[in-house]
Formats: structure tokens, sequence, C-alpha cells
């Protein structure tokens, strides 16, 4: 069953320990202008898949990214998310892979499950007929032993 979250508020996701950040609700439209972000698109067309998700997590990342807790300059200081930044932030690998299962992978589990073909009914073959077509383009009923 789908569940739906009406409130569409943003939510903080832990990213690792003493690690989070507060994130858009991951909508239609936010993955829309995601797909259409200049950096995605300059991906080059021979580029690896690895290479297309760090793109498109870091331009996403930018556009959901509200606020943070835990991350801050070479000195310790606290610092403000910003576009250079979170590009730093999904730079280190760990981080990167808890927003691909935390954030990112729940909106295109959504769009596999869409792509999946429809199993039949009762087994592989259950909705397979038993016609052929003769050469004139009749069909006819194969004769079973």
């Amino acid at each position: 069953m789908l569940t739906l979250d009406l409130s569409n508020e943003p939510r903080w996701h832990e990213l690792a320990p003493g690690v989070r950040v507060q994130l858009r609700p991951l909508t239609t439209a936010l993955m829309v202008a995601t797909r259409g972000d200049p950096a995605v698109e300059a991906v080059p067309e021979g580029a690896s898949d690895e290479e297309r998700a760090v793109a498109f997590a870091k331009a996403l990342a930018r556009r959901a990214v509200l606020e943070w807790d835990g991350i801050g300059d070479a000195y310790g200081n606290p610092i403000e998310p910003s576009p250079e930044a979170i590009d730093a932030l999904l730079d280190i690998w760990p981080i990167f892979e808890k927003f691909q299962l935390a954030y990112v992978s729940k909106g295109l589990l959504l769009e596999q499950e869409k792509n999946a073909s429809a199993l039949s009914p009762n087994g592989p073959s259950a909705g397979a007929s038993d016609t052929a077509r003769d050469a004139k383009g009749r069909a006819r009923t194969a004769r079973r032993a």
C-alpha cells in the first residue's frame, strides 16, 4: 500500500553521528528541477552510471538542503549550507551513501516499481494463447498431442 504524507514538511536526516541535514520533501517538482539542472545536463554522454549518480545527488542536495548541524570548516567553526559546502559534504563517501539511501532512493523506489512488468496471473504462460497465424495471417489453433 502506498502511504501519502500530506504534511509536506521538511525533515531532519542523520547522515553520520552528529551530522544531520534538514531536507525539503522529495517532490515531483524537486526531481524534475534536478533533472534539468545544468550540472546534470552537462554530464558527458559516455559517463558512467556512478558519475551520473554523483552529479544528480549533488544537484538534488543543493536544492533540498535547508539547514544542517554538525558541519564546520577546517577550524571547527560551524558553517552554513552553500552549494560548494554541500558538494564537499557529498564528496565524503559514507555521507553520500547515507544521503542516497535515506533520501534519493525513496523517490526512485516508486519509479522502479512502475517500470517493472506485472506478473502473469498463474505462472509464466498463463497469459499466452494457443493460437498461431498461418502464412495468410489467419489465426489457427495449435494441436496438442
